[in-house]
């Protein structure tokens, strides 16, 4: 018997000039965990401004609920 196991993560890209990619990153995961019938997720958002903070202050794990209620796990990086 062959297991299958599936998993949804949305990479974003914070860049000079934007916002926090977190709303957008949220929603477009959401989408993916509908079409692939699961309840949770991961978010990776890289700060690429040149004003974000060294990685040993930015560098962390959250959770986040997606707009239809998921959890998600989120990692600031």
């Amino acid at each position: 018997e062959r297991l299958v196991q599936r998993e949804a993560m949305e990479l974003k890209v914070w860049r000079a000039g934007k916002d926090d990619p977190l709303t957008e990153g949220l929603a477009q995961l959401d989408g993916y965990l509908d079409r692939l019938s699961l309840t949770t997720g991961v978010l990776v958002i890289f700060d690429r401004r040149s004003e974000a903070p060294p990685w040993n202050q930015r560098g962390a794990f959250d959770l986040a609920t997606t707009p239809s209620g998921r959890q998600i796990t989120v990692l600031r990086a």
